[in-house]
Formats: structure tokens, sequence, C-alpha cells
């Protein structure tokens, strides 16, 4: 080992800020973030998620970050060649969005600008952002292959997208057609199922009559939308439904319209809701598209994409939709025909990027055929080749694979993935990878491109394959697919994940990802879910400069479990911030004591509190990599936070000072190396920066393998089992459950800390062996004197004495030794008096009418609950 004095000295406090940029800077320079190409290991692979291009990273991406990187981390430890390709989302609608707000700020529209003018704006917008991405990455401590960023408009993700959308089109699975879509008009694109919330709104039911052509009465019908009635092409009902026997097949008269419209059987028919009868408008709803299919009823579609109503509508042509329905209703009251209305709440979907109401229409867009696409993906899943974690999440995916529906891809915007398709004036349509100069049928080179640009989850979908060089045969494609982990947010299981399986399959012909590993949200301290409106988000890098980033680290990660949401608040940064702390003066207190130091005796010669933190260092090696092993991330940095804070800070270095205090004949030295060597490297995939920081001055201690490797290569420590000693681990077990009972004792009767308490430790057995640590415990406890007797103590706790029993050991303390007993009487017998008086005036209360009947149930809850703690207490107090 080397002196001491070849390292500068180190700080008394822990500086964030300074060792986190050099640190970064000198892993980059070496080159560490790349998988090393000389190992001959599988290589362990993760594909970031890619992170939108519309503003700052949130506490979301910080915990994404967090989780990849410590896999990748832990990995590259192992030996294995790690990849984490990073990368961003064009975010097709949410970054046009943002652009065309700004622009509106400015006064200006899309529009105005043109398609070049303003696609140039995007640009302009994102490159800024990319960068702003890469940086807070960078702090965050993601050790990722910057040389293969990719963004998802970048050439060879253009090319993959051109390249899967011709195979799909060429097998017919991809096609063009009229079918119900969800329509934004604030954004005015369509957009999926799954990019819809559904909300509780306050609305109506209006009953309408609809009249039999024939004369013999009415059908009534309910309807939360009563304007979608000027494009009415049947009435259903259930075919079981007796109220409506022998009207199946008769036609009634659409009101306003004065249209013949049939009468349907239908089993999708509620026949609990409204009336029993239903209004069927094709055109603007998804289940009456499918009835309307199911019976070839005609699809009128009688609104604009600006939601006003066109010439279908009749008299309301023109009209906006709010308009038109109060048209309709009081014309429909006119006539007789509205029947009542009703309050009603249902359900109504929502734009998740502008919140703007979302209306259903018929509308020619692109598709995807997704049922033959989803079984082989599911069959990924069925037979294990892809692991979803949690594990509940399985029967949710399978569950949408198997009623998966096509999948609409074009959307009406500019920015994003232009579908490679090109009309002539002919009416010949080219679908083709490369942009062609001349219609094949006629030789028009007039050609027009579609106008519609792909679905951002369709170029997302190719992401684990495309990133690597898709559909050219690279050497990382061969080398890095499929990958290991897919690490992301359990809210986009079927934006993303679902895509990418069926992606994966079709282009690859094999899965992308082995494990699904899916994480909760971040909720604030209270539990509640964080939002700007709420005022409750933290800011990741205003953390980072006030707690470090190892401390904003391990506060996202620390307690959390697949699936599961976890919460951060400051309570939980300020712990993360005084671990850092604890963990850099811990760590500079053994390196400025290490001197020449001594290579490790055989085990046998070890003192036992020695034996005893190699048997526990080996324990929480062994437990730690098992819960990595499973994913439980956050239940291992607990073991290991345990471990280092209370077993080897607050117990081991204690009771090494003593030894080295006294100059010992077996130095503690070289077992402090051992120990604090191996929690840094356990740590450091949690705490990158602090750990090798610490590394670099433990370092000229360390064995030859060891002292010449960066933390960040160093090998992620073995268990070996041959150092587990359970005799060791009772014994100071034991030792430890005395002090810390006696601590706890002197914290109850508020013990000056210049006092010292006696203490008998009857120890049975084990007197002898604890005999041997009786200047420790009387120093770590501040007791004095304390004595250690064989046998049991046959008493029991008095007024004048303690009496704790540890797993068959007794400590017996007098209660003399830690207050004075005559003082302390008189300051029971005062606090029993005020209590009394106080159970008697809440007593009183809590029998008044007036007070029970006026006070709010809460208030009397409370003084209830108040009350029985008074005398629980005085019940304490009076035992004592």
């Amino acid at each position: 080992m080397a002196q001491c004095s070849d390292l500068p000295e180190m700080a008394k406090a822990y500086e964030a800020a300074e060792v986190e940029k050099k640190w970064y800077q000198y892993w980059m320079g070496k080159g560490y973030f790349k998988p090393n190409p000389d190992s001959d290991k599988k290589p362990f692979v993760i594909i970031m998620p890619p992170p939108n291009v519309t503003g700052e990273l949130h506490l979301g991406h910080a915990l994404t970050a967090t989780l990849e990187d410590i896999m990748i981390r832990w990995h590259r430890m192992l030996g294995e060649p790690a990849l984490w390709l990073p990368g961003a989302d064009h975010a097709g609608i949410a970054a046009q969005v943002v652009v065309e707000r700004e622009l509106a700020k400015q006064g200006k529209t899309r529009q105005e600008l043109g398609r070049e003018l303003f696609l140039e704006k995007m640009w302009e917008w994102v490159n800024p952002c990319r960068e702003r991405i890469r940086h807070q990455h960078m702090r965050l401590g993601a050790s990722c292959d910057w040389d293969r960023e990719t963004f998802t408009l970048d050439e060879g993700p253009v090319k993959a997208v051109r390249e899967i959308f011709t195979n799909l089109y060429e097998k017919g699975l991809i096609y063009r057609g009229e079918r119900i879509i969800n329509w934004c008009p604030r954004c005015a694109t369509a957009v999926s199922d799954l990019e819809v919330d559904h909300k509780d709104l306050a609305g109506h039911i209006w009953h309408l009559r609809y009249p039999l052509e024939d004369g013999s009465g009415f059908v009534t019908v309910a309807t939360t939308r009563p304007e979608t009635m000027l494009g009415d092409t049947a009435v259903a009902v259930h075919p079981d439904d007796a109220r409506y026997t022998g009207m199946v097949g008769k036609n009634v008269l659409l009101p306003i319209m004065n249209r013949r419209i049939p009468i349907i059987a239908d089993e999708a028919v509620d026949m609990a809701f409204g009336t029993g009868a239903v209004k069927v408008t094709p055109a603007h709803d998804p289940n009456d598209f499918e009835m309307g299919l199911r019976h070839s009823l005609p699809m009128i579609t009688i609104q604009n994409r600006d939601t006003t109503m066109n010439e279908n509508a009749g008299p309301c042509s023109g009209m906006t939709a709010k308009a038109c329905r109060e048209y309709v209703v009081s014309e429909m009251k006119s006539l007789g025909l509205l029947l009542k209305i009703e309050d009603y709440t249902h359900s109504v979907g929502h734009c998740q990027r502008c919140s703007a109401v979302i209306e259903p229409m018929v509308s020619k867009q692109w598709f995807v055929k997704m049922e033959p696409l989803a079984k082989p993906a599911l069959e990924a899943v069925n037979s294990g080749r892809i692991q979803i974690l949690p594990e509940r999440f399985t029967k949710v995916y399978q569950n949408w694979m198997e009623n998966i529906r096509d999948w609409c891809i074009s959307r009406q915007l500019w920015w994003g993935h232009r579908i490679p398709v090109w009309y002539c004036p002919c009416g010949e349509m080219i679908v083709s990878k490369e942009d062609p100069t001349a219609c094949p049928k006629c030789g028009c080179t007039q050609l027009e491109q579609d106008p519609d640009v792909l679905d951002t989850w369709f170029s997302s979908g190719l992401w684990p394959h495309s990133t690597l060089g898709w559909p050219d045969q690279t050497e990382d494609l061969k080398r890095f697919y499929p990958g290991s982990v897919l690490e992301t947010a359990y809210d986009i299981i079927f934006f993303w994940v679902a895509r990418m399986i069926v992606m994966g399959i079709e282009d690859m012909k094999e899965v992308p990802f082995r494990t699904v590993y899916l994480h909760g949200l971040i909720r604030d301290d209270k539990g509640e879910k964080m939002s700007k409106t709420k005022g409750n988000v933290i800011d990741p890098l205003k953390v980072i400069d006030q707690y470090g980033t190892d401390a904003l680290r391990f506060a996202v990660t620390f307690g959390t479990s697949p699936g599961n949401d976890s919460k951060l608040g400051q309570t939980k940064l300020e712990a993360a911030r005084n671990f850092a702390n604890k963990l850099w003066n811990a760590s500079r207190f053994v390196i400025m004591n290490l001197g020449e130091g001594k290579e490790l005796l055989p085990e046998a010669e070890l003192p036992l509190e020695d034996r005893w933190i190699l048997s526990r260092m080996n324990r929480v090696t062994a437990d730690v990599t098992r819960l990595m092993e499973e994913f439980q991330f956050g239940e291992a940095q607990r073991i290991l936070q345990d471990f280092i804070w209370g077993e080897f800070c607050d117990w081991y270095i204690e009771l090494a000072k003593v030894r080295l205090r006294d100059e010992a004949s077996v130095s503690p030295r070289p077992v402090l190396v051992k120990v604090l060597s191996t929690i840094l490297r356990l740590l450091h995939p949690y705490m990158p920066f602090i750990t090798e920081e610490l590394w670099s001055y433990l370092r000229p201690y360390l064995p030859k393998l060891l002292c010449e490797t960066d933390i960040i290569v160093a090998p992620f420590p073995q268990a070996d089992e041959t150092c587990f000693d359970e005799q060791a681990e009772s014994v100071m077990g034991s030792l430890v459950e005395i002090v810390r009972s006696l601590r706890n004792l002197r914290a109850e009767h508020n013990v000056e800390i210049s006092r010292y308490i006696q203490a008998n430790i009857y120890a049975g057995d084990m007197a002898e062996v604890l005999s041997n640590y009786l200047g420790a415990v009387e120093t770590l406890s501040r007791s004095r004197p304390v004595n250690i007797l064989p046998g049991h103590y046959s008493g029991a706790s008095t007024a004048t004495e303690v009496v704790l029993v540890l797993n068959g050991i007794e400590v017996v303390v007098p209660m003399s030794t830690m207050v004075d007993l005559e003082a302390e009487a008189k300051r029971v017998k005062a606090e029993i008096a005020e209590l009394e008086t106080q159970i008697e005036r809440l007593s009183a209360r809590l029998q008044d009418a007036q007070f029970l009947a006026k006070a709010p149930q809460a208030v009397v809850d409370k003084e209830r609950i108040k009350l029985e703690g008074y005398i629980e207490r005085v019940s304490r107090l009076k035992a004592a």
C-alpha cells in the first residue's frame, strides 16, 4: 500500500458541483461510455426512450435516466460491453403545437408562412432543444455513448421509416381508407385512441321522438349529442327488447332532415341506456361506425374539420356545433318532438396534447392492419421470450393485443416523417422508398407527395433497430440487436412498447429486447401527481444545483419498485444529501488514518468485529446483487444504505477508532480499506460522482488489480460465502443491540450528554466474549461503569431500575443514574395534574349537547382523539 502523503488533502466537505464537472469530462475523454470492443462477453444494451424535443427534461426523465444509468454502470462493471444509445424524438404533434404557439405570439400562423418556411422555424426550435436535452442528461451523470446519439428525423431513421412503410404496404398491411377517427379541431389532425384522455363532464340526455313512417306512432331515442341527429342513418334497438317487438324493419322519418331511415336490431345496443332505442350516426361515433359496417348503412359526414357544419347538415350548414345543437333542440321542441331533458354525467374525449374536445368523424386516412402483426408480438410475451416487469402488466399487454384495432398512422401535420406516397394527375398512386421522378404509368413528372406525416409512434416503434442502422445490415445491428432491457414508464406500454415489439419482430424476425422494465410515476411528498398548475413540480436541474446529482439520483430511485409510483419531496432530497455527506466524512476518516497499512490477516486471526463486518459486507453484496438481478433497485439501495450508514459508519468505524487510538496489535486499517473499496463499488451505479472521487483517494491503498483502475470500470464486488460468519454476526448483533438500547434509554429519559449512566449486563454464555468490548460499550453508549455478568437477572423493572430484555440478554439500569428521582417524581406529579385538568375540560366539552350539534364532525373527532391521548398518557405516568 502507498503512503497517504502521495495524495492531495481531501476537502473537509463534499463539493458536488466541482466533482461532477471534473469526472464527467474525464469519463468522456477516456471513452468509458463506449462498449468495450475487446470483450467477448454478451453485450448489455439499452436504447434510451427518446425525450420529446418540446422543452426541458422533467423529473420523470431524471428517474428514467437514473434507472438506466444504474443498469449500464453495473453491467459495465461486470465486464460486459455496455451500450446505452441516446436520442431524441421529433414529437410530431407536441413539438408543432409548441412552435405554433410561439408563432401565434407574433401574430403569425403556419399557413401564412407556408410549409417550407414553417419547417425552418421548427428546426430553429428543435436544434437548441436537443442540445439542452443532451446537456441535462450529462448533468444527471448519464453514461451514454454520445457518438451514437440519434434523432428520429435523422437520415437513418428516415430511411428505416420508408422501408417499413413500403414493405407493409406491399404486404397489404398498410391501406388508405375511410374509417372513423378521433379528430382534434385545435391541433387540426387525427389522433390515435391512445392520445385521447376521457374526462367525466356534466351534461344532458335529450329524449327525441322520431315519427314512424306509417304514422302509427313514434320511437323515442336518447342522445347526449342532439346536433349529430342530422347525420343519422338508422335507429337501433336490441333484438331481445320486447318494447320494440315488431318495429324492426320499419322506417322512421328523421325530423328536420325529413329522411327515411330504418329501425335495425343490433346486440351492441344497451337496453338499460335511455329508452333502449339509440340513434345511429356512423360518421360521428365509433360504436355507430361499427354498427354501420355491420348493417351497410350510409355514412353521412355533417361536420367540417374545423367542426362547423357542412352542406350535409341541411339548415344548419355553416353553423358552429354549439349553434347547431341549439337550433336542433329548439326545432325539435317547436315540432313537439322533444320529450324531455335529463341531467347526465358522461365521459368525453379530450386531446391529450391541447385538451380540446375530440370530434369522432369518418375521414380518409392511412391505417395499419394490426391483427396479423399483433399475433407474433403477443406470442413473444406469452412464450416468455419477452418478460414484462412488474408481471401484472403482462395481462394489460395481452388484453390490448387480443382486442387490437387498426392503427390510424396519418397525421395532418407538417412536422414529421412525410408519408412516402405520391399522386399523379392520371390517378396513379406511387408508394416508394425513394422519391420518384416520374409516374411509372404515364411518365408524368408533375407528382405530388401526400401532404400528411406519419404518427410519431410509427417512427419510434422502429427505435431499437433503426438506431443501430436498419435497414442496412450494420455491424452495430449484428452485435447489439436485440437489446437487453427496455426501461420506461408504465403509461406508454401501448403507445410505444407494444409497437416496438410489433415492428421489431416484423422487420428483424426477432424480439427487440428481452425484458421490459416499467417504472411508476413520481409524485410529490403528499402523493399527489406533479403539475405546473398545482405548483408542486420539481425541476431536476435546480435540485442538482442545491443538493448535487448523486443526491437527486439516490432520492428519485430510493424505495422504488417496478410499476409502483413513488414520492419525492424536500425531506427525501435532504436525506439523500445527508447520506452523501455521511459517506464523505466516513471515507475521509478512513483514508486519513490509513498510514502505511498492513495486509489482511488470515480470517481466524481477525478480531470478532473484523470478522463481523466482513461477513455482513459479503451478505450485503449477495443481497444487492440478487436484488439488482431482480430489478429491485430501490430495495438494493435501502439495504446498501442501511449497511453503510448503520453497520459500517456507526458501528465498525466507531469500534475501529478505539483500536486506532490504542494502536492495537491487530490494526483495523486493512479491513477498513477492504470494506470501503467494496461499498464504493456497490454504490457506484447509484452515486457515480462521489464514489469516483473517493475512489481516487483510496486507490493507492488498494491491491494492484484495483489501484490501477477507475471505479467506473472496476470489477463489481462478488460475494464470498466463505466469509459468512454466523457466530460473529450473532455476538456483534447483541453488542449493537446493547449499545442501541442504552442510547434509546438515555434519549427517552432526556439524560444530559455530560452524564454517564450505569448498567449491569447479564449476558449468559456471551459474557466472556462481550467482556472484550466493555470499553466500546462504555464509549459508544456513554455508560460507566458497565458490568458484564454471566447468568441471567431474575428481577423486573421497578420504580428504581429499568430492565431491558434483548434476545436472552438483560440490561439493568438504575433510575438514579439517569434522573434525580425526587425531582422526577415532582415533575411527573405536576404533569399528571395538568393532564387531569385537560381531561376534565375535554370531557365536559364532549358532553355539551350544543357543542356536539354545532361543531363539524372532524372537530369533534379530533377532540375525542386528544382526550384518549391524555388519558393514556396519565395512565403511563402513574405507572412510572
